[in-house]
């Protein structure tokens, strides 16, 4: 996952859950403190969420749209590498984080259960934070994995 991650941009977080079968309320606790620790706090970041407060647990979770696991390591390579606002930027190498995405959803394993904050059939965003920002979670009950790109135009 720390390959995925780019300074002030994408931000990552994985691990052990402490609850046997952790679920989707697990998940996004985890999310919530992803957001909270980096998001609201990174220096490049609270100017803008100054007077802003994380969205809460069970908001969080509500926000999320499953997401076929084989469609899990695309969207996370793309989180890693596509600027969310000018998506012919790249933030790293494409190579690079398909390699790395697939590694982790190899990881979790073909049971995983993986959300985002992406309405894909319709394209909309669930927005967890104040600015623009596109979210992939992913759990298979024991570990999680989550990759966030915030931006602002």
């Amino acid at each position: 996952m720390a390959a995925l991650a780019t300074d002030a941009r994408v931000f990552v977080s994985y691990g052990q859950f402490t609850e046997e079968d952790a679920d989707i309320r697990e998940l996004a606790a985890q999310i919530h403190t992803l957001l909270t620790e980096v998001v609201f706090v990174d220096d490049a970041w609270k100017r803008f969420f100054a007077r802003c407060e994380p969205m809460a647990v069970n908001d969080i979770g509500y926000s999320l749209e499953p997401l076929e696991n084989h469609d899990a390591s695309a969207f996370m390579a793309r989180i890693a590498a596509v600027d969310i606002i000018w998506p012919s930027h790249r933030l790293m190498d494409d190579d690079k984080a398909r390699q790395a995405a697939s590694r982790v959803v190899e990881l979790l394993g073909q049971d995983a259960t993986w959300w985002t904050n992406h309405d894909v059939e319709c394209g909309a965003v669930n927005g967890i934070t104040p600015a623009f920002d596109s979210l992939i979670a992913g759990t298979n009950g024991e570990y999680f994995a989550i990759a966030l790109q915030v931006a602002d135009d």
